[in-house]
């Protein structure tokens, strides 16, 4: 048996975005109480060609099945069922702003049991809570999965979820979210991403608009996520928010990296500095070879056959060169980091050690 610890390849994202890149501000910002709501449900996927749970392992499932037939007024016979075609899933939808009473969301349905896959099955009428308890919504339709499964009896094929899937427009709003949008005199713009410089450049801009349309500024900064919104009087609201949603501000983001050790994912901010520094990179191999003797007793002996365990470690360390990074720009330090021909995931390691010596002048964020 022979096992090889390699690095294997990983994706750099550079975001080289400009400092002074320009956004709607319904791009950057959500409106206070104009949020989506989550949605949760327990149901069932019925008509699947063999592979739901095997009620054995999952008794819920059974369980629900009955209830089910028996709310329908279907009465079951005792004893165990044999059934294949049924999984329970755990349904999942957003409930979106100002959705009223009749409109359709998108819902997600996930196998609760040991189904292999939901292709090809019908959910049934599954009520949908919030979290506090109530109806908001029924969802029932046909699943859409994006995965398929093939199993043998020496060999199993499979690609993507196919254990997930949606169901477009499967849910009808009952209940809606009670809002007085249309009453309110003052609103509250919250930053997706917090920053005093973005929130002030929102001001400035909403300001100047206002200036010429209504006459008086209506926007006033709170602190580094929030803007404050005075509507002018003979107004309606919805006009008043789709007249500022679509200007243009220049914002304005932190210098920061982003390293996801699972997928080897690195992501540079444009205005990431790194001050100059020698950096020596090596890629080490390390190779394990089992190779066990099968030593025999002698003839006519009492004794037995024993196995000897045999290993060969050989190491092998490759590219060790040193060399230095002056990363003035975003541009100089992607071009320093592959001047050593380091690989993607070695990047997450170097980043790391530069962070630690001080020389990286942004945030260092692990994932």
């Amino acid at each position: 048996m022979i096992r090889t610890l390699v690095c294997a390849l990983c994706l750099v994202v550079v975001a080289a975005v400009d400092a002074a890149a320009t956004s709607r501000i319904k791009d950057i910002a959500i409106l206070q109480g104009s949020r989506d709501n989550q949605l949760i449900g327990y149901g069932l996927v019925v008509g699947l060609q063999g592979t739901g749970d095997s009620l054995r392992n999952a008794p819920f499932t059974e369980q629900s099945m009955r209830s089910m037939l028996d709310t329908l007024g279907v009465a079951t016979a005792e004893g165990r069922a044999r059934l294949k075609n049924i999984a329970a899933v755990m349904v999942t939808a957003n409930l979106p702003a100002f959705a009223t009473s009749g409109a359709r969301i998108d819902v997600t349905v996930s196998s609760l049991g040991d189904a292999t896959s939901l292709g090809g099955g019908q959910l049934v009428m599954t009520p949908l809570l919030g979290a506090d308890g109530q109806i908001y919504a029924v969802a029932q339709g046909s699943v859409s999965i994006a995965g398929f499964s093939a199993e043998g009896q020496a060999e199993t094929v499979s690609q993507g979820t196919p254990t997930a899937g949606r169901i477009a427009g499967g849910a009808i709003v009952e209940r809606e979210v009670p809002v007085n949008f249309s009453q309110e005199g003052a609103f509250l713009l919250q930053l997706r991403n917090p920053d005093f410089s973005t929130a002030v450049a929102v001001t400035d801009a909403i300001n100047a608009h206002a200036r010429q349309a209504f006459g008086a500024p209506v926007a006033k900064e709170l602190d580094s996520r929030t803007v404050r919104l005075n509507k002018p009087d003979g107004m309606s609201p919805a006009r008043f928010i789709a007249a500022i949603e679509n200007l243009s501000v220049q914002t304005d983001q932190p210098a920061r990296v982003v390293l996801d050790e699972k997928s080897g994912t690195v992501v540079i901010g444009a205005d990431v500095r790194v001050s100059r520094v020698a950096v020596s990179h090596g890629a080490l191999t390390v190779r394990i070879t089992e190779a066990p003797t099968i030593i025999q007793p002698a003839p006519f002996s009492d004794g037995v056959t024993a196995v000897e365990p045999s290993t060969f470690i050989d190491v092998d360390e490759e590219g060790t060169q040193i060399g230095t990074i002056d990363g003035v720009d975003l541009q100089s330090l992607v071009e320093g980091l592959n001047r050593l021909g380091v690989q993607p995931r070695d990047v997450i390691s170097i980043l790391q050690a530069i962070k630690s010596a001080g020389a990286l002048n942004a945030e260092l964020v692990v994932q």
